[in-house]
């Protein structure tokens, strides 16, 4: 199997991060693709402690070209190196309403949810951000940077600008992958760690509280600066059931960091994702 199963159906939490599977040599004209449905169980919004489940459509495709689509991002491999990995990439950060975020981590566009149930606390509210405005979808465009130290682990980096209200927010993302160890015949796991940086306009967007939504909602005036926003781990374990399908299952650990975690919004700084997913490789 090459490198691009290992890597497949990867985003991040909260759709704020953008992954690149790894260059795939292919024949010309033709391409790779995977493409699947399963379940998420994800915070609403990023620092709350409410949960919700959502069924998870997944995607990814690549085509000899170099281009590639992955989930919410695509991008385009410019490097003929076994060892680098750069180009353009484009990623799509789904809204925030009151209820909470609008897409999955790992998928294309969110089919609905269920709230979980939380029988034995009291009743929460579902919208929770009552009061503070809309984050609109914005479409974030940038770049992407992987260096490999040797074939199961790269260093990786993305750049992208045009998050928050007014498309002025820039995000850093920064990571190391151990790309899939193989555990038996079927079974392949791969690790990552990574931060996030990010400008204050990005910050403000996502943690912050104007004076207006500070009149309106149950949250005090707050203005956080740029830096460092998270840092996340994560374990991805992929069943190989034949050579076309797959389950494929992600666990990820997110910790908000700086002015980020003191954000009234935050009621708790770290948090965990759950997903699994039955895929198909067309």
């Amino acid at each position: 199997m090459n490198k691009l199963l290992f890597l497949a159906l990867a985003m991040s939490c909260a759709a704020s991060r953008a992954e690149t599977p790894a260059a795939n040599a292919m024949p010309d004209g033709s391409r790779d693709m995977y493409a699947g449905l399963g379940v998420l169980s994800a915070p609403r919004y990023d620092g709350t402690g409410s949960r919700k489940v959502s069924a998870l459509p997944t995607l990814q495709v690549e085509w000899s070209n170099g281009i590639f689509v992955s989930g919410l991002s695509a991008g385009m491999h410019l490097s003929g190196s076994p060892t680098l990995e750069y180009g353009p990439l484009l990623s799509v950060l789904p809204r925030r309403s009151e209820s909470g975020t609008g897409a999955g981590a790992d998928g294309v566009g969110q089919v609905g949810f269920v709230p979980t149930a939380n029988l034995n606390a009291r009743k929460e509210p579902v919208d929770r951000l009552a009061g503070m405005d809309d984050i609109p979808t914005r479409v974030l465009g940038g770049a992407f940077l992987n260096y490999y130290l040797d074939p199961q682990w790269r260093l990786t980096s993305s750049l992208l600008y045009g998050s928050g209200r007014d498309r002025n927010g820039a995000r850093l993302e920064l990571g190391v992958q151990r790309l899939a160890a193989t555990l038996g015949d079927h079974h392949r796991v791969s690790l990552g760690a990574g931060l996030t940086a990010v400008n204050r306009n990005d910050n403000q967007t996502w943690f912050g509280v104007t004076g207006p939504e500070a009149l309106r909602s149950r949250f005090t005036y707050y203005e956080p600066g740029g830096g460092l926003q998270d840092v996340h781990a994560d374990l991805r374990w992929n069943w190989l059931w034949t050579p076309s399908w797959m389950l494929t299952t992600h666990l990820e650990a997110k910790r908000l960091l700086g002015s980020a975690s003191h954000s009234p919004l935050v009621e708790r700084s770290s948090n965990l994702t759950v997903s699994t997913a039955i895929a198909y490789r067309f």
